[in-house]
């Protein structure tokens, strides 16, 4: 195995440990934060942010055409879904009243909510 693999494989293994520390970091906000606000952000920025590191020690480990173009397609995939349904959380937690509206620095969607009635 030459020099240039070696190091490589040792970014790979690196991103792999980075990216699932961040996914763990993630998981424990999720525990330990307050409310459904903060947890859906906790949902969503260190999971992405993981899961692409993640991705991306595992396209460094591989090198094949396929299997990237496949890490690729869950990647962008990843970084699509993940935000959208926690932003579809974070709303529905605002409608059905799960939200302290006091705790909030700025309510723009109370106001687009109330204009309509």
């Amino acid at each position: 195995m030459s020099l240039w693999l070696q190091i490589v494989d040792t970014a790979g293994a690196v991103l792999l440990l980075i990216g699932a520390a961040t996914c763990l970091l993630g998981v424990i906000g999720m525990l330990r934060l307050p409310d459904v606000l903060s947890r859906s952000h906790a949902a969503t920025k260190p999971q992405t942010l993981g899961m692409i590191l993640v991705l991306a020690g595992v396209a460094l480990r591989l090198r094949g055409g396929m299997e990237l173009a496949t890490l690729a397609l869950i990647a962008f995939f990843q970084m699509l879904t993940g935000p959208v349904a926690s932003h579809l959380v974070a709303r529905s937690a605002y409608r059905t009243g799960q939200v302290d509206h006091s705790e909030l620095l700025f309510d723009e969607l109370d106001e687009q909510l109330t204009d309509g009635k």
